[in-house]
């Protein structure tokens, strides 16, 4: 519906794909009850720092996904950290004084997805960019994001095929021992030379 009414107008619509860092933690060692008691002061303290017009939602376990109808990238950035902000701050419950913080993706629409699958897959991989480079952060969506991880999932399911098809080769580099210039040893290599892909980084 947000989708539809910010389409007619023309106007951006952002969402925001949130991630609980350290919940399972939490959960683990305290009990369902504390984590349950948990997810619901986290989605109350986020609630009130959303407008009357927006949407949160808990997807299952510790994901949230918010709608920001009307919000630009800006906007919905200055949602993010005053989520992340408000979550880096200490619970009180049941007892326990509580710590974790949010990993935020933001995508927003037309640039990133006019629908709603596309819109909610490109903030979950955002999301996931803001988990490796900063716990309690937020990231955008890129197309270069994108195109990362679709050459990641082609190099792992083409890796799973590549000792049968022969593309992998060991190569040999030698230690030296340069005081008495001798041969110590030698580091076995692992090179991988892919059909397609061509000689594919060792860092990669």
């Amino acid at each position: 519906l947000a989708l539809e009414m910010c389409g007619r107008q023309e106007r951006p619509l952002a969402v925001l794909f949130l991630d609980l860092d350290r919940f399972k933690g939490i959960n683990d060692q305290l009990g369902h009850r504390v984590g349950d008691a948990l997810l619901r002061a986290v989605a109350q303290r986020m609630s009130g720092l959303l407008r009357s017009e927006d949407t949160l939602a808990r997807l299952g376990g510790d994901e949230f996904i918010g709608v920001l109808p009307g919000a630009t990238a800006d906007e919905a950035a200055a949602v993010a950290r005053r989520i992340c902000a408000a979550l880096r701050q200490p619970f009180e419950l049941l007892g326990h004084t509580l710590h974790l913080s949010v990993s935020v993706g933001i995508a927003v629409a037309p640039a990133d997805g006019g629908d709603r699958d596309s819109l909610v897959r490109h903030a979950d991989i955002a999301m996931y960019r803001a988990k490796q480079e900063n716990t309690g952060g937020y990231a955008f969506f890129t197309r270069a994001l994108q195109e990362r991880l679709t050459r990641t999932r082609h190099l792992e399911q083409a890796l799973r095929g590549a000792i049968d098809a022969g593309e992998l080769s060991l190569h040999y580099q030698p230690l030296l021992d340069m005081q008495r210039l001798r041969l110590v040893g030698a580091e076995a290599l692992l090179r991988w030379n892919h059909p397609e892909l061509g000689a594919v980084s060792p860092a990669e």
